[in-house]
């Protein structure tokens, strides 16, 4: 009995982190969309627990291992299962609410930055310094410095070229008109190489199991993204043409009814990613704990996470983002710079382009870090006079706290449940 009332408990604290998370990381597949009015804060919302939901449920298991088994040697507790447990536990109160102070102030933080200092905090505590992989915290922490300059960079090339031959043309509507196949690669290249490997492998799995199809790994995904490139090109064509044949004035706001089509697709493509990852974060320690309570034992290689646990840190995602997400939206997509789809589709581009490069050499990063920046390059691209450095003082003021308070935090709710022996764990 007393094992599932505490797994009740801790339950309630992985759907308590999940919802921060969710309200705060919401921002970075939505917050542009809202900000540059491609899409209203309400259909973000849905789009985004729908996808964010999914993606969550369907491919978050990988990520969720790798936090239980990678960040700290789980051996280093095989003698003491209980107080990896407690630790695990400390990291879920840790993280929700280090996320919920950061959400009420509109900062857009990282959620993994936030687990890991929350990691390090406890197995400091619990089995001395070398339990801890420093080397890990000083590469994270080199990321907050490298990733939002790369993905600026990104963004602030990308939006100078589609400004250049675009925006600043005579007859901006009638220039478009060559680009949109290139737009619809670039969207489907750079999402594509992120999204649609997960996305067809159960359908690659099923062809090689029932058909005895085996095809090259990327083969389904390049071919899927080709389809759905064509697609959206002639999508796009028949939009210009109607606006063509309605005489649209030959400004630069001419085009951005379909840059805004280009940026709701790139912003479902990186809700969709953005579940199938952070949701990690959430849930692992949750997933951990459950191990714990049913066999005693740490859990080490070959651990696998419930599909019960994703399913509950997909609903704790959606339950955040719609009751809070709108906070760090606002902070996104409006509050550092003025948004159009045109610079804001080129945000998400860069975003998604630095974390994939990021992904290919092995670098932890941050989404929200590589967003803020692309923003941020955006806004240079502009003038600098576009861009409100108040904000940008107090996002950089949230990041280089987060994995220090994540630390102390630990630290300080490891020793009170220590001492009191809460729940009878220890």
């Amino acid at each position: 009995m007393m094992s599932w009332l505490l797994l009740l408990i801790i339950a309630g604290l992985a759907f308590y982190m999940a919802s921060n998370l969710g309200a705060n990381d919401v921002a970075n597949s939505m917050g542009t969309s809202v900000g540059s009015k491609a899409l209203t804060l309400k259909q973000a919302i849905i789009v985004a627990g729908i996808l964010e939901f999914a993606g969550a449920v369907l491919f978050g298991r990988e990520v969720s291992e790798t936090l239980v088994t990678k960040v700290v040697n789980p051996e280093t507790f095989v003698n003491q299962p209980q107080i990896y447990g407690l630790g695990m536990m400390v990291v879920l109160l840790t993280c929700g609410l280090w996320l919920q102070i950061a959400t009420s102030q509109g900062w857009p933080v990282s959620s993994s930055h936030a687990v890991v200092g929350a990691i390090a905090g406890f197995s400091w505590v619990a089995a001395g310094w070398q339990a801890v992989d420093w080397s890990s915290v000083r590469l994270i922490s080199f990321t907050w410095v490298i990733t939002p300059l790369v993905s600026g960079l990104i963004a602030n090339l990308f939006y100078g070229q589609i400004k250049r031959w675009i925006l600043d043309q005579p007859d901006p509507l009638q220039q478009l008109a060559e680009w949109i196949p290139w737009l619809s690669v670039a969207v489907m290249g750079v999402f594509g190489v992120i999204v649609l490997p997960k996305i067809t492998q159960p359908l690659q799995l099923f062809m090689a199991e029932a058909w005895h199809i085996d095809l090259p790994a990327y083969d389904l995904p390049i071919f899927i993204g080709a389809i759905a490139a064509i697609t959206i090109t002639v999508i796009n064509w028949r939009r210009w043409h109607s606006w063509q044949e309605t005489g649209t004035a030959k400004t630069a706001d001419s085009v951005e009814p379909i840059f805004g089509h280009y940026q709701i697709i790139s912003a479902c493509f990186v809700a969709f990613a953005h579940g199938s990852n952070d949701v990690g974060n959430a849930v692992a320690p949750l997933a951990a704990i459950a191990h714990i309570l049913k066999t005693g034992t740490v859990p080490l290689e070959g651990f696998s996470v419930p599909l019960w646990v994703l399913i509950l840190g997909g609903l704790g995602i959606v339950t955040g983002l719609s009751l809070w997400g709108y906070k760090v939206i606002g902070t996104v997509g409006e509050d550092i710079i003025a948004l159009r789809p045109s610079g804001g589709f080129c945000a998400e581009l860069a975003t998604a382009a630095t974390v994939l490069l990021a992904s290919r050499v092995g670098l932890p990063v941050s989404t929200s870090h590589a967003l803020v920046g692309a923003v941020v390059g955006i806004g240079l691209a502009e003038g600098m006079k576009s861009i409100k450095f108040q904000t940008i003082k107090g996002i950089l003021a949230a990041w280089l706290l987060t994995i220090p308070a994540a630390t102390f935090l630990s630290v300080l709710f490891f020793n009170i449940l220590i001492r009191f022996n809460v729940l009878g764990l220890v």
